[in-house]
């Protein structure tokens, strides 16, 4: 089998030459990996969808102990393993890890930036990471007002894990409700946000049917507010904590299967995840366990007895999953 590997912005090429190279050539030994993120460029370009003969692989930011690897932290990395995989293990380096996942929450996993040592530098790179990746979307999507689109990504920022109000969103800007769509549909499109449904049966008093919005990357969700000070003296905290959860559980499981649960006299489920029909997983997340208020948990259970629910919390406590826990 022969592997040829090419970004996707330098397809053009092999397109037109590819039924020559893989039938003369290499005839059916021939696979093709196709790297890059130009989402636009591509779909304008490859009309064949390719079903049956393709497999998309979706590569995001680090996670946590990734981080720590390429951090050269690998004793703690061994330690975060260990953690995740068995239950019953204690370690002595928590804090340890704490403050390490704290730095983590403020910049997030963009490979770059966690190689660069100095927090200055660091910022530098999440704004050429900005302005070079949002000017390239804007570009290819036909964007025609750059600084709407600029505003609507720092309002999404500072609502992260909040219903997203296109109503609102439409009278802040000054734009039409299809305007915003189509915004929020190229974020998404360039993986920079992600768009949760809610999870909901034919229950009369379950009718919100707005989304959740979160963050594809910490880092990049704190460049667009310009918010780098230390976690431990953030506001929004538990914003990061949720969208940190959140990335956890999309490694773990689809994220078509993770919802959140709330109903018209406000009770709320963060995320609600469908293991199989009728069955799952439900998480509330909390910066402190003790804050955890059990009604909205038991008001769940009592519509849904076939999903465990629990509470995942940024503290360590026995009452809840302790965050950095599977």
């Amino acid at each position: 089998m022969i592997l040829l590997e090419f970004d996707s912005d330098k397809t053009r090429y092999f397109w037109n030459h590819s039924p020559i190279i893989s039938e003369l050539i290499y005839g059916e030994n021939l696979k093709i990996i196709a790297t890059g993120s130009s989402v636009f460029y591509i779909d304008s370009k490859f009309k064949d969808s390719l079903a049956g003969r393709k497999r998309l692989f979706e590569l995001p930011t680090l996670d946590f102990e990734e981080w720590l690897i390429f951090n050269d932290f690998h004793d703690l990395a061994k330690v975060l393993s260990l953690i995740k995989n068995q239950i019953d293990y204690i370690s002595t380096r928590n804090i340890e890890l704490m403050e390490k996942s704290n730095e983590f929450l403020v910049f997030g996993g963009y490979p770059a930036v966690v190689l660069e040592p100095d927090p200055d530098e660091k910022i530098n790179l999440l704004k050429d990471i900005k302005n070079s990746f949002l000017k390239r979307d804007i570009d290819e999507s036909g964007i025609s007002n750059p600084d709407k689109f600029y505003m609507l990504l720092a309002l999404l920022a500072g609502q992260a894990g909040s219903l997203v109000h296109r109503n609102k969103l439409a009278n802040t800007l000054d734009i039409d409700n299809k305007t915003i769509d189509k915004y929020l549909y190229v974020l998404q499109k360039c993986f920079h946000i992600e768009l949760v449904k809610p999870f909901y049966s034919n229950l009369r008093k379950e009718l919100t049917k707005m989304p959740k919005v979160y963050f594809r990357d910490h880092g990049l969700r704190n460049i667009a507010l310009n918010r780098f000070y230390d976690f431990k003296s953030r506001e929004d905290q538990g914003v990061l904590l949720e969208n940190y959860v959140y990335k956890r559980l999309t490694n773990m499981y689809d994220p078509d299967n993770i919802r959140f649960w709330r109903t018209t006299d406000m009770k709320e489920i963060d995320f609600v995840i469908n293991t199989s029909f009728g069955q799952g997983l439900a998480y509330e997340v909390k910066m402190q366990c003790k804050n955890l208020k059990q009604s909205a948990l038991n008001k769940f259970t009592g519509s849904y007895p076939n999903y465990k629910a629990g509470a995942i919390s940024y503290n360590i406590d026995a009452n809840c999953k302790w965050v950095l826990k599977p």
